[in-house]
């Protein structure tokens, strides 16, 4: 076979391989959207006289939680969109991780007998939800 040829050859190989690992390195993230909700991380401590959560929602307005407070639970439920680069003059080019929840949320904390519920109040400091539960005096 004449040395041109073997180039030639090799040349499309070369390039089918590239092909190939490109195909390899695509990331495509449009099939990883999930229809659950996600639900948000939480620390929850006794006190001597109530219980604290702390609920992480880095990125979520207050106007975008809602909570609700049962005899039994509490239930926060809302959205977070998308955190994206919003820079026009340099958008990015392509996804390399996508770790952080977005979409609809909802986490369930089972609560202990005694909560007064006239007395709950919730606060956000630095991304963090506080949820402040009084304890019934007994």
């Amino acid at each position: 076979m004449p040395k041109s040829a073997r180039t030639i050859r090799l040349q499309r190989l070369q390039g089918q391989l590239g092909e190939v690992a490109y195909e390899l390195t695509k990331v495509d993230f449009s099939g990883f959207r999930t229809t659950h909700r996600w639900q948000p991380a939480i620390n929850a401590y006794l006190c001597d006289k109530c219980l604290r959560i702390c609920v992480d929602l880095a990125g979520v307005k207050s106007s975008e939680i809602e909570l609700e407070l049962s005899p039994t639970s509490l239930t926060l439920r809302g959205s977070r969109t998308l955190p994206e680069p919003a820079d026009t003059h340099n958008p990015a080019m392509q996804v390399l991780a996508m770790e952080i929840d977005h979409g609809t949320f909802e986490r369930e904390i089972a609560l202990p007998p005694g909560v007064d519920r006239r007395r709950v109040r919730a606060e956000q400091q630095n991304g963090m939800l506080w949820i402040h539960l009084p304890l019934q005096h007994h």
